[in-house]
């Protein structure tokens, strides 16, 4: 017979307790210890835990053999590219990002694409007919070989798991389910843990891929103790602006490729839309140039982009100059504000800096520093720059433009997008041959020769 027990969780960091402690010796918080009610697991139902088939024993390493994880795609290439290249067997991947996002929408359009695969959707937020619904607003194409299920108990979801054998699993979401081997709610911090656990066995016991969607907390973070992103293999975040319409998958943690990569999505009518090239949205089409306005080239892991950066500098009408930034650092604005108050005597102190990120992004490629000196000289002198400029370099304390990674990808994104001038650090071109590229290649070293440059 199964026992109960009394225990207390850190909800911000998972550290449990016999007792109630006022702060958690683990992550230091106050006020997060919560109380929860656990019902002890009896030896039959242990057993009736997954259990690797393969005993482990320790090898050399030498002598183990490299293999390559093969890998499915998604019927996304924005989505492959965040994943390392497709669907790698066995893995467990977490989707977070706020309510309404399209975290739902994601994963059962990718389920609909997926043919010649067996996809079982299992729902523990939905019913089957809200299912059918989207599912008919996303793809007007047969699917037979997508199955859904609407149930939140983990042990009646293997059941059907057993029978059906199929070949990718999409849990929305991992808050909604409970396991039978606990008596908490679902949604704590234990049934998050135990559930996660169960889906991870499932996961590497069967080489079944599982997509785990979860909630966030109001400051962002994914919902529930930190060990369930430790538990799987990768953690991957939805975010994007409601206003805007567009949605950026940012991986966060992943086993089996690169954690810098960044998947450009647009939320249309009928599902989400990939975006090839992202500099079409982050970069304004207008036929007159407006003072203020400047293109930078950054990276966002491998891929060069286009951002438009605009920046209003007004006299200040409080008395208190005020300082605002959209997408960006604001204390990194601050300190480009100090440098051109320094080097270039631009007097700053008594103006209103305002500064936005078109395209609803935020931006933390140091490449971005002399495109925002440049957006917000323009719009202290008022005067407009070409549209057809860009900028890629890094703005030091004393003034200098230093160089930045991956430059003769950045030149050629922007050769290949039809600028005529780009403005780089001389440092960035060691190994660069400007006739091979039909742009001007402008080197500076210092902000006051980009400024006399600029505006001469």
């Amino acid at each position: 017979m199964a026992k109960s027990k009394t225990m207390y969780y850190c909800k911000n960091c998972g550290a449990q307790s016999a007792k109630w402690l006022g702060r958690c010796p683990e992550c230091n918080e106050w006020n997060t210890f919560e109380e929860e009610v656990i019902l002890q697991e009896s030896a039959t139902a242990q057993k009736g835990r997954f259990s690797p088939v393969v005993q482990s024993a320790p090898k050399v390493i030498d002598d183990i053999e490299l293999t390559r994880f093969p890998r499915t795609e998604t019927g996304f290439a924005e989505f492959d590219r965040v994943l390392g290249g497709g669907i790698v067997k066995g893995s467990i991947v977490l989707l977070g990002g706020e309510p309404g996002i399209g975290k739902s929408t994601l994963l059962l359009q990718m389920a609909l694409r997926l043919h010649g695969q067996k996809v079982l959707y299992v729902s523990g937020e939905e019913s089957e007919a809200q299912l059918k619904m989207r599912a008919a607003r996303l793809s007007s194409d047969p699917a037979p070989h997508c199955y859904v299920l609407t149930e939140t108990s983990t042990q009646q979801i293997f059941k059907h798991i057993d029978s059906l054998q199929p070949d990718i699993l999409i849990v929305d979401s991992i808050q909604t389910m409970q396991s039978d081997l606990l008596e908490s709610a679902a949604g704590s911090i234990s049934q998050l843990k135990e559930c996660a656990a169960e889906f991870q066995h499932f996961a590497k016991r069967t080489a079944c891929p599982v997509f785990l969607i979860g909630h966030i907390t109001k400051d962002g973070s994914l919902a529930g103790p930190k060990l369930l992103e430790h538990i799987v293999d990768t953690v991957l975040q939805f975010e994007g602006d409601q206003h805007y319409g567009y949605r950026m998958v940012r991986c966060i943690k992943n086993r089996f490729g690169s954690t810098s990569e960044l998947g450009i999505f647009e939320m249309l009518q009928d599902g989400l839309r990939e975006v090839q090239n992202p500099s079409e949205i982050l970069v304004s089409q207008h036929e007159e140039d407006y003072s203020g306005n400047a293109i930078a080239c950054i990276l966002e892991g491998n891929r060069p982009m286009m951002i438009e950066t605009q920046a209003l500098v007004s006299s200040a009408v409080y008395g208190t100059p005020q300082r605002s930034a959209t997408g960006y650092d604001i204390r990194r604005m601050n300190m480009l504000l100090a440098v051109l108050e320094k080097r270039c005597r631009f007097k700053l102190g008594a103006k209103d800096v305002f500064l936005n990120i078109a395209g609803g992004l935020r931006v933390e490629d140091p490449a971005i520093n002399v495109a925002i000196v440049a957006a917000i000289l323009s719009s202290a002198t008022d005067i407009a720059l070409d549209n057809k400029t860009c900028f890629a370099g890094e703005m030091g304390l004393s003034g200098e433009v230093r160089p930045v990674t991956r430059i003769a990808q950045r030149i050629a994104e922007a050769d290949k997008l039809g600028f005529t001038r780009m403005f780089v650090s001389k440092y960035n071109l060691k190994g660069i041959r400007p006739s091979d590229y039909s742009l001007q290649i402008v080197p500076i070293t210092k902000v006051e020769e980009m400024a006399r440059l600029l505006f001469q």
